[in-house]
């Protein structure tokens, strides 16, 4: 049978960039995206409502 060459290192090298990679990253907690598309919602609304383009009128 052939020896394994040992490649465990290697292949765990991605995991690794992807994990640094991670924690650069900037984090947003999903309350303020939930909260930012609401306003941005009702912004649209209002603004559409204010330029008579409202569906229901």
């Amino acid at each position: 049978m052939a020896k394994s060459k040992g490649n465990g290192l290697q292949s765990s090298a991605g995991l690794m960039r992807y994990y640094d990679a991670d924690k650069k990253s900037i984090t947003v907690k999903p309350q303020y995206v939930l909260i930012a598309g609401v306003v941005i919602a009702v912004a649209v609304l209002l603004i559409s409502y204010f330029y008579g383009t409202w569906p229901l009128s």
